[in-house]
């Protein structure tokens, strides 16, 4: 059954993603998300009392982050509006989606923003004391570097998960690199007649502003999109060695860690209609899949969880004119394409994860927003995004862009 809740057309938008300790670097996630939404409401006129709920989604702890979703739309201008905040690693753009679809489905909202937002950058080194401990010391971790290096329930990194998922597979360091250089190209794409694609969601030149301590005067720091973005060459990439003695996974045929914040609106189909940039744009959400496979498999996850999604929205894969990925690793889309039969250069189009970078909450809001914009290029039809996460664990979503 399709949910009625619907995206309204150009109802949403993103940050480019900055490389971590690039131009987000400073800025607190959660105040600059709010500051995003504020400028993208005030230009096109949108109060934001017009929200009755909203959702968070954000991986890495913030200071003050236990005030979460309320505190968020606080500083929008919604200072009647609750929601949950959520966090399922690089799922948490879907799952933060489903729970806005699952309160306008059962009539408890009308009008709910999806916020997602991270900053890997400067991420918190944790303290948790224990005072049974010899002299009352307790245990540290560093979030983000400590956590994407072991996985406690098998102690393994997240690049493990992708050397077992190539050998079993049989996908080599080559069909790696071959794969880094077409998503690169595809990203190129999306550059095109000075970022037009990009510009269909995203403000560019963007204005990093300036917030909490860094709200001193100062010049206006203008960037000019994506930072970090790989430039690789076939010879640049022969020349790297895996991560791992033994491997085949390298530095070049992973992502990198990155700042910045997606939104989008999910709202009644009435509601949908008023606040489309062109109401002759229905997008339609028709399934949603979440799947768990083998420890220490995490990108195979990508592949039942895309299964049930379209289980869920009465598909088949073949049916889908757009697909896009969460993919930290090259490895990734070879083994979805090895299942599925699906050609793996085909996916993707305009730009992935593995290109402009990792900041996990907003990764799969970001490529929702760009699989909508790609079907309407299309002249409509339907789209799959499915994405892993930690704990070899994906969230999928299947859905469709037509005309009213």
């Amino acid at each position: 059954m399709t949910p009625k809740a619907q995206i309204p057309y150009g109802a949403y938008w993103s940050t480019p993603f900055t490389r971590w300790q690039g131009s987000f670097a400073n800025l607190h996630s959660i105040e600059f998300a709010a500051h995003v939404a504020r400028n993208e409401l005030a230009r096109r006129q949108w109060d934001a009392k017009m929200f009755d709920y909203g959702v968070l989604g954000i991986s890495v702890p913030q200071k003050h982050c236990f005030y979460g979703l309320p505190w968020l739309m606080g500083m929008i201008g919604a200072d009647r509006v609750g929601g949950p905040t959520l966090m399922q690693a690089c799922a948490t753009g879907v799952r933060s989606l489903l729970a806005a679809v699952q309160e306008i489905e059962t009539g408890m909202a009308g009008c709910a923003l999806v916020m997602t937002c991270d900053r890997t950058s400067n991420s918190p080194h944790m303290y948790y004391p224990n005072p049974s401990g010899p002299g009352g010391s307790g245990m540290s971790e560093d979030w983000m570097l400590d956590n994407f290096s072991c996985d406690p329930l098998g102690r393994h990194s997240m690049i493990e998960t992708a050397e077992n998922v190539a050998r079993k597979h049989g996908i080599g360091m080559a069909e790696q690199h071959e794969l880094v250089l077409r998503r690169e190209a595809q990203y190129r794409e999306a550059l095109v007649n000075d970022s037009a694609f990009l510009k269909r969601f995203m403000r560019l030149p963007f204005e990093v502003p300036a917030l909490g301590k860094s709200s001193r005067k100062r010049a206006p720091v203008l960037i000019q999109g994506d930072e970090g973005v790989p430039h690789s060459t076939p010879e640049g990439l022969a020349k790297l060695a895996p991560v791992t003695p033994g491997g085949t996974v390298t530095f070049g045929a992973q992502t990198h860690p990155a700042d910045g914040n997606a939104a989008l609106i999910v709202t009644t189909p009435e509601r949908a209609r008023e606040l489309s940039t062109d109401s002759s744009v229905v997008i339609r959400l028709h399934g949603f899949g979440l799947a768990r496979v083998e420890l220490a498999y995490m990108p195979e996850a990508t592949i039942p969880a895309a299964q049930r999604a379209l289980q869920q929205a009465g598909r088949e894969l073949s049916q889908m004119n757009a697909i896009k990925t969460h993919n930290p690793f090259a490895v990734n889309d070879l083994c979805f394409g090895k299942v599925t039969g699906v050609d793996p250069m085909t996916m993707n189009n305009y730009g992935c994860s593995l290109v402009w970078g990792h900041p996990q909450a907003p990764m799969g809001t970001r490529s929702i927003i760009e699989l909508i914009e790609e079907l309407v290029l299309r002249g409509g039809g339907w789209g799959l995004f499915t994405g892993c996460a930690a704990g070899d664990t994906a969230m999928a979503i299947v859905l469709e862009v037509s005309n009213a």
